[in-house]
């Protein structure tokens, strides 16, 4: 995913200019860039001169007001920064943003990879700046139009589907997008200007004199402005200086992130996947350009340090015999596009500044990426913060009045953290913590047979072998998974009403947004149904199937394509039949009998039928069930299914759909192979 837009950050702005009125007091007697003190002198007698206008003519006391704009220092231009400055200038405001290094998108250069932008904060931007919302729908990959939602990691199998975009559509929003972080900071800086920002000036303290707030940058050098944004992240200098030094939580987790030049086979039906097991997930996204995003979260002690060119060879470790969704994007990671970081957050806190200097984004409330809404909020953050110093600004010129910047910081501060609130950041922390590692550990403990049998042993003899018994009768049934039953039915209730109240935001009350709808959103047809029937879910997989031969033993080396024609079955024999009407494939077997099986497709569905062999047909799912295929009864398998031809797995294969094949192999006779 590339944007047409062509900026350097490093080139395109200067570390040595300034961009508004404001004393550099880098060396003592001399402003930073010549001909300031000049500048300076006409600003105290044109202030001198409305003075006394003011004292002579009080009615155009408002008028006067109004030449005056308040200067705003903003300390960090990642995301939330440059929003804010973005809006800041809309509003008329004269800003400048102070970054140690815009270049480096916090550090972590392009692998840091793309972010999701969901409705509240699409809405936000566009109330902002239309030209540079537009840009951003524009650029960015619609993933809000599919399903998404949790699934398992071992098995793949959906726990719970979320809807983003029936709450979009019905409030007028726009549909989440995922977009590059460098090309979204491109689009911001560009919007911004190169004259409001200072690239390489670090932040590191700041004065509050109750007038004015002068900032102290890392080379010695001073501005002032009226009041001072903190959005210098989770490890914010301005939040030291305020509240004293606390250090970050360690999540409990270390993150390994990259991205693949991959496209998953249900890559038009699916957005984004949580995959969840004990003490470890996996999220994947698709992020447009046939490239996949993917984070994977471990729980260990911080600080540690992978062995040279050897974090997707841990990974894979990790993250052994989990579902094929997750290891085929391992697979096709290369070593140098996965980087590493623990995850740090910080406890919500109900004072976000003081004084004229106030805190925005990650400075105040970081949150760990499971919900994609550390980057929307701070969206909003820049929204209504900028939204309230306007309103405080036309207060003031309507009351003649000085602008009360303190009490717009503060009323700015408890609007977010109210009940009217955009998306309280102390809820979304709470909830996502509660929903992910409570559910995680549910989950575990209903899966462990260790637990389990614990708790029936404490039943006493008598009533441990009733329950066995009944536990033995009920597996023959294959019920669904308890754990997967009951996290369902517990994030059924209140997984639906979080994502309407988070993903709706503020939308009805931005100023300078009507609520619209975009043809471009428009979703499936048959998403309504995706989310209820997971049959139709699978049926919609726009992709080629195989059989993957596996196995250190089997005697089958090649990968068989699968037809997908309703009149071109498939027979699996261990002798070519040149008259079957249909794709023959031979293969020498002991237990694989002359017409042993038959591979067929109805609407979407692949069926295996066994043909009253000698040895049989077997069948394992995603769960590791295994059972026996019932003689001329068409069975129906799914991916990741494992086949068997003949009980002495000799002749074994998994079942894969993929978007892009491997080339076709073709045999003498009317034998379709493929080789692997």
């Amino acid at each position: 995913m590339t944007s047409s837009l062509l900026y350097n950050p490093s080139a395109a702005i200067s570390p040595r200019s300034s961009f508004f009125p404001a004393k550099a007091r880098g060396t003592p007697g001399k402003s930073r860039v010549s001909g300031k003190e000049g500048n300076w002198a006409s600003k105290k007698a044109a202030a001198a001169a409305v003075r006394a206008s003011v004292a002579e003519a009080p009615k155009e006391l408002g008028s006067r007001a109004a030449e005056k704009k308040l200067r705003i220092l903003v300390a960090g231009g990642g995301i939330g920064g440059l929003v804010f400055a973005l809006a800041a200038k809309r509003k008329g405001f004269d800003v400048v943003v102070f970054e140690r290094d815009l270049s480096a998108i916090r550090g972590e250069g392009q692998y840091r990879g793309p972010i999701q932008i969901q409705s509240n904060a699409l809405a936000a931007l566009e109330a902002i700046d239309m030209g540079v919302a537009e840009e951003v729908l524009n650029t960015g990959c619609i993933t809000g139009d599919r399903i998404n939602g949790l699934v398992d990691g071992i098995s793949g199998n959906w726990y719970v589907k979320f809807d983003t975009f029936t709450p979009a559509a019905e409030r007028g929003l726009p549909v989440t997008r995922v977009i590059s972080r460098m090309t979204l900071q491109q689009i911001l800086a560009a919007a911004v200007g190169p004259e409001i920002i200072m690239n390489e000036s670090n932040v590191m303290d700041f004065v509050d004199d109750g007038e004015k707030v002068t900032v102290k940058l890392e080379n010695g050098e001073s501005y002032e402005g009226d009041l001072l944004v903190g959005a210098d992240g989770i490890w914010s200098k301005v939040r030291k200086n305020l509240f004293g030094q606390t250090e970050p939580i360690y999540s409990g987790y270390t993150c390994y992130t990259g991205i693949a030049d991959f496209v998953p086979a249900d890559i038009e039906t699916v957005g984004y996947r949580v995959f969840l097991g004990h003490k470890q997930y996996f999220v994947s996204s698709d992020v447009g350009g046939g490239k996949m995003q993917w984070y994977a979260f471990y729980n260990e002690a911080p600080g540690g340090v992978d062995d040279e060119n050897g974090k997707k060879a841990r990974l894979l470790k990790l993250f052994k015999g989990w579902c094929d969704n997750v290891m085929d994007l391992l697979l096709a990671t290369d070593e140098e596009a996965i980087l590493r970081r623990d995850i740090y957050d910080r406890s919500p806190i109900l004072s976000w500044g003081k004084g004229r200097v106030t805190l925005l984004g990650d400075s105040v409330h970081a949150m760990q990426p499971n919900l994609g809404q550390g980057g929307c909020m701070a969206i909003e953050d820049g929204y209504q913060l900028a939204l309230e110093l306007d309103k405080a600004t036309r207060q003031s010129i309507e009351s003649g009045s000085p602008v009360d910047i303190v009490s717009s910081l503060r009323r700015q501060e408890l609007i977010t953290l109210s009940s009217e609130a955009l998306v309280p950041p102390s809820f979304m922390r709470m909830h996502e913590n509660f929903v992910l590692q409570s559910f995680m550990d549910l989950l575990e403990w209903l899966r462990s047979w260790h637990q389990l049998t614990k708790h029936i042993w404490e039943l006493g003899w008598g009533r441990c072998l009733i329950l066995y018994s009944i536990l033995q009768f009920l597996t023959q049934f294959r019920i669904p998974h308890p754990g997967r039953v009951g996290g369902r039915f517990f994030i059924d209730i209140g997984m639906p009403l979080m994502l309407s109240w988070v993903l709706g935001g503020n939308g009805s009350k931005l100023e300078g947004r009507m609520p619209q709808c975009r043809l471009s959103d428009k979703a499936s047809d048959q998403l309504r149904e995706w989310f209820s029937d997971d049959d139709a879910l699978e049926r919609a997989l726009d992709a080629d199937w195989f059989l993957f031969p596996i196995g250190d033993s089997t005697v089958a080396s090649e990968t068989i394509f699968l037809n997908r024609d309703d009149n071109n079955p498939c027979l699996i024999g261990s002798v070519p039949h040149p008259d079957f009407p249909g794709v023959s494939i031979a293969i020498p077997s002991a237990q694989v009998s002359k017409m042993h099986a038959r591979i067929s497709c109805k609407d979407g569905a692949f069926y295996l039928t066994d043909l009253r062999s000698e040895y049989g047909t077997w069948i394992s799912d995603n769960e590791g069930r295994r059972y026996r295929v019932s003689p001329n009864l068409p069975t129906r398998f799914r991916p990741t299914d494992v086949i068997e031809f003949g009980a002495d797995k000799k002749v074994v294969f998994r079942v894969k759909a993929m978007k892009y094949p491997p080339k076709t192999t073709k045999k003498d006779g009317n034998e379709l192979l493929q080789a692997v």
